[in-house]
């Protein structure tokens, strides 16, 4: 190993100390990774400079100066040449490593939520250089390739369980600002662990629109399906019905009882929402008819709306009575999907306004690969035994009849 000589200059150096340390810390650094590069240019030549011997391998010719942006500013190292073998240095190679997991720790900063002018901060702390806010946001663009190849992989194998949501995002287009729809499909696989299967950014939800994500799905190889979950926007239960017209549809429950619940005098929605608990809660859909038409019965007179809306949508919300009592509980409202959406506001409320539709899908997009990540090493919801055990059972067979039902009503 060459040795290493560094020269300061006593008075020097204290001197910068008692004026500025900053400075006094970077001339110590400046001399020493410099001394390590006329180490390195020794070890390589196999001589010292002037030195004449015969293992000497090539001559010096001259040295460039180069920056290095360190944790305490930038300086400038004086770098050998060599007159025929390039002059190789680790200290170059280094930075350009830390230069890379720099790159990687800022994009997951503005992943995480960090809004970029606060990384831009933190930046020029750690660096001593400033970042501008462009700069930051340039960092992260390749982001995009990652998301765009976990967006649209191949969908292997089956897929029993989905739910569907769409949530809103202001987007700035052609000097205005709009909202976006950002629909998310969240699926659980045949052996019980749960993913996120997809996502798009429309401008709105419609039949169109929804009918073009289902689409999507159904092209990289969504099958499987035995329910799919959502709230009653009429976009998705025509996009259900025409994509997968073989599968019925959760009305997610908590939904249907907040819309119940909200068309019924106040003094009353606590006793409704409990009531329908304990309807939702029932062993059979036999017992969850009965207890519709007691809360029907009971709250007629007082809030007619309310139970217009529970018997006109009580059966699309009891499709999850077709499975073992075990797994209704996780497929019963779109609530795990929900989460989801929250989390995906609260990382973007430091944007407030997405400079335009790649920013959110680039940026909501690695969220979601993230979240994806976490979501899928958790516990499985039931096991590849149940699974088989229930798809050679008879509900099968009653989750098709449900869907057939719902393609008639749809017809009439």
């Amino acid at each position: 190993m060459a040795q290493l000589n560094i020269t300061l200059n006593q008075e020097e150096i204290l001197q910068l100390l008692s004026k500025d340390h900053d400075q006094a810390f970077r001339e110590l650094l400046r001399k020493s990774l410099n001394s390590i590069l006329m180490a390195e240019s020794t070890a390589q030549l196999k001589a010292e400079p002037y030195e004449r011997s015969e293992e000497r391998t090539d001559s010096r010719n001259g040295t460039r100066e180069r920056e290095l942006k360190t944790r305490i500013g930038k300086i400038t190292l004086t770098v050998p040449r060599h007159r025929n073998i390039p002059f190789k240095t680790l200290v170059f190679d280094n930075y350009s490593r830390s230069e890379a997991a720099l790159i990687a720790s800022m994009a997951e900063m503005v992943v995480s939520g960090v809004a970029t002018r606060k990384v831009s901060n933190i930046m020029e702390t750690l660096c001593g250089t400033t970042f501008s806010k462009s700069s930051v946001s340039e960092v992260f663009k390749d982001l995009i390739e990652k998301v765009n190849e976990f967006k649209d992989r191949p969908l292997t194998g089956d897929y029993p369980f989905l739910i569907v949501d769409a949530t809103y995002f202001k987007v700035r287009e052609k000097h205005r600002i709009v909202s976006k729809a950002f629909m998310i499909a969240y699926g659980t696989n045949q052996e019980g662990h749960r993913e996120i299967l997809g996502f798009e950014v429309y401008d709105n939800e419609s039949k169109e629109t929804w009918n073009s994500f289902l689409q999507k799905l159904k092209k990289r190889g969504l099958q499987g399906l035995l329910m799919i979950t959502s709230d009653a926007h009429e976009g998705i239960q025509d996009a259900v019905s025409k994509v997968f017209p073989e599968v019925p549809w959760q009305r997610c429950q908590f939904h249907f009882a907040r819309n119940i619940s909200g068309k019924s005098p106040k003094k009353y929605q606590a006793g409704i929402r409990a009531e329908l608990q304990e309807m939702w809660n029932c062993e059979t859909i036999e017992d969850a008819r009965k207890k519709r038409d007691e809360i029907i019965a009971d709250y007629r007179d007082v809030a007619e709306s309310a139970m217009s809306c529970l018997d006109e949508g009580f059966e699309s919300a009891m499709t999850v009575m077709a499975l073992p009592k075990n797994l209704r509980r996780y497929f019963r409202t779109s609530n795990h999907i929900e989460r989801l959406n929250k989390e995906l506001k609260r990382r973007s409320s430091v944007i407030g306004i997405f400079p335009n539709e790649n920013s959110l899908m680039r940026l909501m997009g690695s969220v979601l690969l993230e979240r994806n990540d976490v979501v899928s090493s958790k516990k499985a919801i039931f096991s590849p035994a149940t699974y088989a055990k229930m798809i050679k059972s008879k509900t099968v067979a009653e989750l098709k009849e449900l869907a057939e039902e719902q393609q008639k009503l749809r017809a009439a």
